[in-house]
């Protein structure tokens, strides 16, 4: 099947590309019926490969569409074009959100690190209270809006709380130890893959984890034989050592060693905004005594 510079699916106008992704092309479109706009993913099967590309699709539209929370991005449709009896096109037409992934502008002012943080941790929890966790977070996977706000994006390798995957899935420097082996998925894995992204955006450095075996032949995580990696605080002495150690907790290679879930998550990084607070209310200068000199 020969590719097309746009996409044609009827009840839409292409506007521009914006994206690619996960076997995918992403663009700009508009609903001409109501004007909407939207972003379309567009999936095609060329060989046997893209299946995977064609099923984390459909499995981001089974997803997406039982969730709706204003830090996860909705899915609205999916259409797929079959040639004898096998999906050969797929189209899964999604909320727009104009804004720039966290990866490209990664912010150095940690209020703004925790107020995103914070954000993100909501998102997550709502995700889990509808009985799934993500399994891919990252900061290519945070947009963050004009408007102050952000989306999680991409539910390919969503998947129900407790599931074991019959294959490693996942991003390198962002996956769990678990996701590696191949264990179950739960909420923790959620919150280590969110450590590891505060790891990123606190220090520009990407978290190493310090495992003591490995699988054979699994390239997924750095497996070093020295130390793993060090606190935030000490690549960047701005970061407050109780956010550092929320981090350095979230990526234990032991879940069991990890907070519970988002909510304490949340708490955690609560206390940290209010330090921050206090912080910055030191700093102000005194105001001028009353009647002013002489």
């Amino acid at each position: 099947m020969r590719s097309r510079a746009f996409p044609i699916l009827p009840g839409y106008e292409i506007l521009e590309r914006i994206g690619r992704g996960a076997g995918a092309v992403i663009s700009l479109a508009r609903e001409t019926a109501s004007g909407q706009l939207v972003a379309i993913k567009h999936v095609v099967r060329r060989t046997a490969d893209d299946d995977r590309f064609i099923v984390q699709a459909e499995n981001e539209f089974q997803v997406a569409r039982h969730v709706e929370h204003r830090y996860l991005r909705r899915c609205y449709e999916i259409v797929r074009v079959r040639k004898w009896l096998k999906t050969r096109e797929l189209f899964l037409i999604m909320e727009y959100v104009d804004g720039v992934r966290l990866e490209d502008q990664r912010p150095t002012e940690m209020g703004p690190i925790v107020s995103i943080f914070k954000k993100t941790a909501e998102g997550l929890q709502a995700l889990h209270e509808q009985g799934y966790a993500h399994a891919d977070i990252k900061p290519h996977n945070i947009l963050l809006t004009r408007d102050g706000l952000l989306k999680i994006i991409d539910f390919g390798q969503s998947c129900p709380l407790g599931h074991v995957k019959q294959r490693v899935q996942g991003t390198p420097d962002y996956m769990a130890p678990e996701q590696v082996f191949r264990r179950a998925i739960d909420r923790q894995t959620d919150v280590f893959c969110l450590g590891a992204t505060m790891y990123w955006v606190c220090t520009g450095k990407r978290f190493r984890t310090l495992m003591p075996t490995a699988p054979a032949g699994s390239k997924m995580i750095e497996i070093e034989s020295g130390r793993g990696s060090e606190p935030p605080h000490i690549l960047n002495p701005t970061t407050p050592i109780p956010l550092s150690n929320l981090i350095m907790e979230c990526c234990a290679p032991v879940r069991e060693q990890r907070p519970r879930d988002m909510r304490e998550v949340l708490s955690r990084l609560e206390v940290v905004r209010h330090l921050l607070q206090r912080r910055r209310a030191a700093r102000r200068p005194a105001p001028p005594p009353p009647g002013g000199a002489g």
